[in-house]
């Protein structure tokens, strides 16, 4: 399938052409013991309680988003790229971007390749999923994560980190969809195409994970405001507070 249009010049341009600036975009070299020590590493010490009480136009966060190769990694599916952008407070950082395919030794379904452009070719030439798993977890760092229906990135994520580091992510992990059925229980639709529409964020590039990531970024920062003029929250810590209330 064609690659979905997207419009010419400045940064959608960048991401088609995959010369967007990235921290840490398609790293390449050799799987190594220290790749897999920072993974176990990085996962000791994300749920500090301090960061609780960090203001929400403070808050840095990274917002991401997977393709994978089917809907259940418990049956097999594996990750193809990962997509992710960073936020301080209300603005997305749009030259603070990660992206890269991996090879997670599962073969693309025809379907899949259709969806997201991502064809067998090019896993086959990317790097390994331990790669792109340590180079993720190096943009992200200890931020709080960010994705849209979150429980799939979530299993993902855990399925890959396990079978790659033996760790499972104990990132702080906030979901738009959540946050959007708590702002608006009145919406029929909570898909991210719908939400997106919703707020007049125009939807561009669909199923290429930084576009995706860059679109849900946006999502996240119109609902930080929202919350924020609402009275609802302040810190992040409220922000969990606001949530089990609903």
């Amino acid at each position: 399938m064609k690659e979905p249009d997207r419009p010419s010049g400045g940064f959608w341009h960048s991401v088609r052409s995959g010369k967007f600036h990235s921290a840490l975009a398609f790293m390449r070299g050799p799987q190594t013991p220290q790749q897999l020590a920072f993974i176990r590493s990085l996962m000791k010490d994300n749920r500090r309680p301090e960061i609780l009480g960090i203001p929400l136009n403070e808050l840095e966060v990274v917002v991401f988003d997977l393709e994978t190769t089917g809907f259940h990694y418990q049956q097999g599916d594996g990750i193809l790229s990962f997509g992710a952008v960073r936020v301080i407070g209300e603005q997305v950082i749009e030259h603070e971007t990660f992206y890269t395919i991996v090879n997670s030794g599962v073969l693309v379904p025809p379907f899949i390749a259709e969806l997201t452009g991502i064809t067998q070719p090019m896993v086959e030439a990317a790097p390994s999923l331990l790669e792109g798993l340590h180079n993720f977890m190096a943009f992200a760092g200890g931020r709080v994560l960010v994705a849209h229906a979150a429980a799939h990135d979530r299993g993902f994520l855990n399925a890959a980190l396990w079978k790659t580091s033996k760790v499972r992510l104990t990132h702080r992990l906030l979901d738009t969809m959540m946050l959007a059925k708590r702002l608006y229980p009145e919406q029929a639709d909570y898909s991210l195409d719908e939400l997106l529409r919703s707020r007049d964020i125009p939807v561009e590039g669909r199923h290429h994970a930084l576009s995706d990531a860059c679109m849900t970024a946006r999502l996240w920062t119109d609902y930080m405001k929202t919350i924020r003029t609402l009275g609802h929250a302040e810190t992040l810590g409220d922000i969990y507070v606001y949530l089990s209330e609903g």
